[in-house]
């Protein structure tokens, strides 16, 4: 890596819902032209890049807000960790039960050239549709980088404890 150049960091939080003894968790499908005909591997954990002036979970809880369009609902943080994307990125990920109606989405947009070359620039959402999924739809659908935060979350959860019982602080 250049002198120069800085680790490109993200942060994000993944919402579940229990089932049972199962769980549901809400992904979004990533917005653009380029992700607009994709479903396997097109979707992401509501997440976004953050500088060395800002902490990982203050980033977390502010792209939550700009990409869903709401506050991030009260509950524990499950901290599920970081993972290496294929792209060089580090993505550090909480979990926080909630059950939130994906409808209610007023996700943040972004501008872009489109199509390339032709110099009209048009604004996309950055997310353009959030679902809840089984694990294992989730697992075919989000970005591979990001599937290893289900298995932690299942192994957070099939532990037996709740957040409460292991000291997880609520935000």
């Amino acid at each position: 890596m250049a002198p120069h150049a800085t680790a490109r960091r993200s942060a994000g939080l993944l919402l579940f819902r229990r089932r049972g003894a199962c769980f549901d968790v809400l992904i979004g499908h990533m917005g653009g032209p380029f992700w607009a005909r994709r479903e396997s591997a097109a979707w992401s954990v509501p997440k976004g890049e953050y500088g060395s002036e800002e902490e990982a979970e203050a980033a977390a809880g502010r792209e939550f807000e700009e990409e869903f369009g709401h506050p991030v609902p009260d509950g524990a943080w499950l901290p599920l960790g970081e993972s290496r994307q294929a792209g060089g990125k580090t993505v550090t990920v909480w979990a926080v039960e909630a059950d939130l109606d994906p409808a209610t989405a007023v996700p943040g947009t972004f501008t872009m050239e489109w199509p390339r070359g032709s110099g009209v620039q048009r604004e996309f959402p950055e997310i353009d549709r959030f679902a809840w999924c089984a694990p294992e739809v989730a697992a075919e659908r989000l970005v591979k980088g990001q599937r290893v935060f289900l298995d932690r979350l299942r192994d957070r959860l099939t532990v037996g404890e709740g957040p409460a019982a292991r000291g997880d602080g609520a935000r």
